[in-house]
């Protein structure tokens, strides 16, 4: 039977990976939100176009989907100029989230599977642990927040509605096309340059945009993920040496690193006012991922290396 589904953030850097996918599997209906038309998209997807996933020009398509796929967002962003960042991220994270939520409820969507983050349990792990989703929120940015009171809106509603609701959590998600910190980190590499972080002892998960959309599509219609969150990651948790070398072994070419010391490293960035920034690859974030494995029977299905090397072929286009 041809299955329905809607996926906003269809221009996304998760959004446009979903659709990538899905375009190739002939038993779905697509239906995609784009805040502006997008005529390279595949005759398999439907654009449904408005300035804001939750203002829909016709809530009455929801009629028959059975699948909501949730990726839009306000980001995170490291230098935010917004005079009041926690209205900005409430707005589309919490309130355009649950007046979506509540729109596939009352026209009979039975599962809405939304991509969340692991901010929702915090920014770093201690030496030896990792996060699981069964442990307490401890979010520390809007972002972060934003995203758990989304979470609990959308908890709530299916207790009321009896919708379905699938919460993944992923890390830092990597890929062709990637942005931000990551992309920062290739073009580093690609230029050559030495870098004075070999001697950091981190572990961090990581998450290749392929294994997190290959566990979203496995969301869709897996009877164990029904109201559950998820955890994902590669599988493999890397230090950032071990990450900047197999991204250099990704392009050809070797990295090279000065073990430098990581608490002059955090003084320096003090000084320079780039503290966050290098916290971010100084401190660990581990993620335990067995529980997606386990109720789901489902494992990542590229490697890092694998995963590292996408991050250097040029984008699809939808």
């Amino acid at each position: 039977m041809l299955k329905k589904l809607f996926i906003t953030g269809g221009a996304g850097f998760v959004g446009s990976a979903i659709l990538n996918r899905l375009a190739r599997q002939r038993d779905m209906q697509i239906f995609a939100h784009f805040r502006q038309y997008n005529k390279h998209l595949p005759a398999s997807i439907t654009p449904i176009v408005s300035s804001s996933f939750a203002a829909l020009p016709d809530p009455m398509f929801l009629q028959g989907v059975q699948v909501v796929i949730h990726s839009a967002a306000r980001v995170h962003v490291m230098e935010d100029d917004a005079r009041d960042p926690m209205s900005e991220f409430r707005k589309v994270n919490v309130q355009d989230t649950l007046s979506l939520a509540r729109q596939a409820a009352q026209h009979g969507v039975s599962r809405f599977v939304f991509i969340s983050s692991i901010k929702v349990n915090g920014e770093r792990t201690p030496q030896g642990r990792a996060f699981t989703p069964e442990d307490d929120p401890a979010q520390e940015d809007p972002y972060g927040i934003s995203k758990m009171e989304a979470e609990r809106g959308l908890q709530q509603l299916a207790r009321c509605t009896g919708m379905e609701v699938v919460i993944i959590r992923p890390p830092l998600v990597y890929g062709p096309g990637v942005k931000g910190n990551f992309a920062s980190l290739i073009k580093l590499v690609e230029k050559g340059l030495p870098l004075p972080l070999g001697a950091i002892p981190n572990r961090r998960s990581l998450v290749g945009v392929d294994n997190l959309v290959d566990l979203i599509i496995t969301c869709i219609d897996h009877p164990a993920a029904a109201n559950q969150v998820f955890l994902v990651s590669d599988g493999e948790d890397l230090s950032t040496p071990e990450l900047l070398r197999r991204l250099a072994a990704a392009t050809g070419r070797r990295s090279l690193l000065i073990s430098v010391p990581p608490g002059l490293l955090e003084l320096v960035a003090i000084l320079i006012g780039k503290r966050a920034m290098v916290q971010r690859l100084l401190s660990s974030l581990q993620v335990d991922i067995s529980k997606t494995q386990s109720r789901l029977g489902w494992e990542p299905p590229f490697s890092v290396d694998e995963g590292l090397r996408r991050c250097f072929i040029p984008e699809n286009v939808s």
